[in-house]
């Protein structure tokens, strides 16, 4: 049942500065519920490149930054029209993701002492699993969900995957949404190849890769043809820069195929008419229109949002059966002068392989 516990006033948060710039912010209003929604107290959050890059890109002073959090449920808002669940209720720990530095909903942010959540989209953390690694799951698996099931147009789902397996390319299979993207892929009957530094082959093969190649190989396109035996029809692009793109063209079989990617690039580098490229923008799974400028900006997708429902729902089952592990993390503090130390930390380029992780409480 909804809480009834009062609530303090205000909060503290981290918040776009007047040029963007992540700082934290006392008297922070503590966001409204909305039909649908929880309101969780963080316990802690983990840290992504978009949080240091949306306030750059799209600076919006006061909006409270972050996706990525845990914590324990202390107000619920039944979604209208429907009766209270049960399958959620006050103090149960959960994770999930919210689009934070958001321009069209500045008050939605994880970087805070209490975060709105939508209901649908955020796990149930299993009792004995670590909440410092359950809150590296959010934003990979909504990207991931975007990515697969929509930009790749894979249909396969756990419960009815493949009969037999075909590969898939993870570019970038060490980052956070390559572990996640290589033991979905896995878990509909795929066979994921995947690229990485060579330092990390053991940890991406760790999460279900068949192969990895060294990005920094010669001629690494045509080496993943040959591995693949000109089978491959669809790439997910991790990095996105023109040597990702370069190779994921060139690893696709003679047909064509699809080739999704997490940021946005130069349609000049996409040089094959057979493939069907499209860029996954996560927020458009929370289903309202995504008001940002540019090709970042999109209209408003319920489909997009039932499909990341039935996702994060089958997701939880393989959570609960322990089928599926999170990213490596690196724990860089408590509370929020932490999330600053390690927001500079992910800009300066000296993190690799790893998520980091702040404790709130």
């Amino acid at each position: 049942m909804p809480s009834s516990t009062p609530l303090p006033a205000s909060q503290q948060a981290i918040v776009q500065g007047p040029a963007g710039q992540p700082t934290i912010a006392e008297n922070v209003p503590i966001p409204a519920l909305r039909p649908g929604t929880l309101l969780i107290k963080t316990v802690a959050v983990s840290l992504n490149p978009s949080d240091n890059k949306m306030g750059a890109a799209f600076p919006c002073p006061g909006a409270v930054i972050g996706m990525d959090f845990a914590g324990r449920i202390v107000d619920i808002r039944p979604a209208e029209g429907e009766p209270f669940s049960s399958d959620l209720r006050v103090g149960d720990m959960v994770c999930g993701v919210v689009h934070g530095s958001n321009p069209g909903d500045p008050t939605t942010g994880s970087f805070a002492e209490y975060v709105r959540a939508p209901a649908d989209l955020v796990l149930r953390v299993p009792e004995n699993f670590p909440v410092e690694q359950a809150v590296a799951f959010g934003t990979p698996l909504l990207t991931s969900s975007v990515a697969i099931w929509s930009s790749l147009a894979i249909t396969a789902l756990p419960e009815s995957p493949l009969a037999k397996p075909a590969p898939v390319l993870v570019y970038g299979g060490s980052t956070t949404c390559g572990t996640m993207a290589i033991q979905l892929l896995k878990t509909i009957g795929y066979d994921p190849v995947a690229t990485s530094s060579s330092r990390n082959f053991d940890m991406v093969r760790s999460y279900g890769a068949s192969a990895v190649f060294d990005y920094t190989s010669t001629d690494l396109g045509n080496d993943i043809k040959k591995h693949t035996g000109g089978r491959l029809r669809h790439a997910l692009d991790c990095i996105a820069d023109q040597a990702s793109t370069t190779c994921c063209y060139a690893s696709l079989g003679r047909p064509g195929g699809r080739y999704a990617y997490l940021e946005s690039s130069p349609k000049a580098w996409k040089t094959r008419e057979a493939v069907k490229a499209d860029f996954a923008v996560a927020y458009e799974a929370f289903g309202p229109e995504v008001k940002l400028d540019g090709e970042y900006g999109r209209p408003a997708s319920p489909e997009k949002h039932e499909l990341a429902v039935k996702i994060f729902k089958e997701f939880q089952k393989l959570l609960d059966g322990g089928k599926v592990k999170a990213h490596p993390i690196e724990v860089v503090g408590r509370g929020f002068e932490s999330i600053l130390e390690g927001l500079r930390k992910l800009k300066s380029g000296a993190v690799s392989g790893k998520r980091l992780v702040v404790w709130i409480e």
